[in-house]
Formats: C-alpha cells, structure tokens, sequence
C-alpha cells in the first residue's frame, strides 16, 4: 500500500461549489481510515481525488512523497469499490473478479491463483460460475471486493459499499472488510 499526503488540498468547480477547502491529511501505509460525515462534505470527492476521477483544483496530492495531482487515474494502482458494485452483468463471478487483470495481461495461471485465493478468502468459492443476477446483495458486493483485492493495489478505496445492504447483512460485512484488512 501507499502512504497518502493532502497539503492544502481545495475543490472547485466551474459553477463556484467548493467541494474542499483547505484539506490536510496524512494516510500511513496500511493504515486503515474512515470518513466520516454529512452528505455533500466532500468525502467521495476526496476519494476521486485519490482515484485520480476528479482534479485537485488547489495543494497537493501524494503517494509515498510523489506528487500525483496530473497523473491520470489509470496511472494510480488505485482500486475503488463503489456504492453501486459496478459487475459486468454478461460475466460470471470469475469473469468479474479476473477482469483487472486480464486487461493487465497477467498470465492464466497468476489471474487463477488470485482469484481463487480472493475467492477463498470471501467466501464466495461456490459461486464463481454464477451470474451477477443470481447474487444477493451481499454476495456482489464481495465480488466487488474481491475484483479490487485481486489487483494488489497500492491504494484500495470503498465508497459506500455497504450502503445497499439491509442492516444485518452490513454487520457481516463489516467484520468481513475488517478481518481482510
């Protein structure tokens, strides 16, 4: 993982929002964080900014002392699991959790320990041949995980993903995302 560095960070848009102002924050490496806050206070702006999705408009944004504010998010090793799971409807469970690194061109072998060991490790080993249709909430939602753990990322950023979830299913998850970190 990275360590991440916001030095008077500030979002603007064209229209005059400011998403951010004056953002200071240190994030060691493996350093697990939450955000916590009102909706529209700037924490998925804060981590689009981090995946590279929006623009610093102001400061600076660094990964492991590396200034990062014009690299382009493909450019990262940023992995992000959103609110809405964002799997591949025509793709099985092991489609989805490979695709990163197919389009990386990992060889069959590496793409099938790692996804057998994400796998494995979610709980999900028995539903590797299912469709994202025949899931339940929680079941995409570590495939979702399991997509962005496949990767080795050095930075790994969840943006709500256990909002769609019912209450009991969160509680789960949320042991679950802790014991993986």
């Amino acid at each position: 993982m990275a360590q991440i560095e916001f030095h008077e960070v500030a979002k603007r848009y064209a229209n005059g929002h400011v998403a951010l102002e004056n953002l200071n924050l240190q994030i060691r490496d493996r350093e697990f964080l939450v955000l916590l806050g009102p909706s529209g206070c700037g924490k998925s702006t804060t981590l689009n900014m981090i995946a590279g999705l929006e623009e610093v408009t102001e400061g600076s944004l660094r990964f492991d002392d590396v200034e990062v504010n014009s690299v382009p998010a493909h450019r990262r090793d940023v992995a992000m699991v959103f609110q809405s799971y964002a799997l591949y409807p025509h793709k099985n469970v092991y489609e989805n959790i490979a695709f990163g690194l197919r389009m990386r061109r990992h060889s069959r072998d590496e793409i099938d320990v790692r996804v057998r060991a994400a796998a494995r490790s979610l709980e999900i080993e028995h539903l590797l041949e299912r469709r994202p249709v025949q899931l339940s909430g929680g079941q995409r939602q570590r495939v979702a995980l399991g997509r962005a753990m496949v990767r080795q990322p050095a930075v790994f950023l969840m943006d709500e993903p256990l909002s769609n979830l019912d209450a009991a299913l969160r509680v789960s998850m949320r042991a679950g995302i802790k014991a993986l970190h």
